[in-house]
């Protein structure tokens, strides 16, 4: 079974932004991963567009009640008519995921990857202190293949939150 990776990100994001998102796609999709975002704009539209492009499957775990509403690079939309509760869905069914850039929404993702054991790689998103200031483990990626690299090492070594030092190592 392919492995599913996971790219979480802002529906509205800069050129900056959108450019390494694509390279990302492009590599997940050179790794014979499969992609998996949330199927609209911004990180989620360049992601998909690199993978596409690159001969990837994409798979977007659509917020509303409509196909239509995917961007034009999914292969496999998934509607959920759930709105933002879909990000859990999006969550679990990835091996592991790389947050880029972010808002809210994006937060929210990496709340649930870490509450779900789901391992994540930061490429310039959120820098988290929660606080009690225990350090949070949120490799960071530096750049788009090793981004990749870190993900599906991580989605090999089984995801669980006691394995994130196996796989960081």
């Amino acid at each position: 079974m392919a492995v599913h990776i996971g790219v979480l990100g802002e529906a509205v994001c800069s050129r900056a932004t959108a450019r390494i998102a694509e390279h990302v796609g492009e590599a997940i999709a050179r790794a014979g991963a499969v992609l998996f975002c949330g199927g609209r704009t911004g990180v989620m539209e360049a992601a998909a567009r690199g993978a596409a492009r690159a001969g990837g499957t994409v798979v977007g775990v659509l917020p509303g009640f409509s196909r239509r509403d995917a961007n034009r690079w999914v292969t496999i939309p998934i509607v959920t008519g759930m709105d933002q509760a879909r990000n859990v869905v999006l969550v679990r069914s990835c091996d592991a995921v790389i947050a880029i850039g972010g808002s809210y929404g994006t937060l929210s993702e990496i709340a649930l990857a870490f509450k779900l054991g789901v391992p994540l790689i930061g490429l310039r998103t959120w820098r988290l202190a929660p606080p009690d200031a225990r350090r949070v483990p949120l490799p960071r990626a530096r750049d788009a293949e090793d981004a990749v690299r870190l993900a599906m090492r991580a989605a090999r070594a089984g995801g669980t939150r006691r394995r994130v030092r196996t796989w960081l190592s």
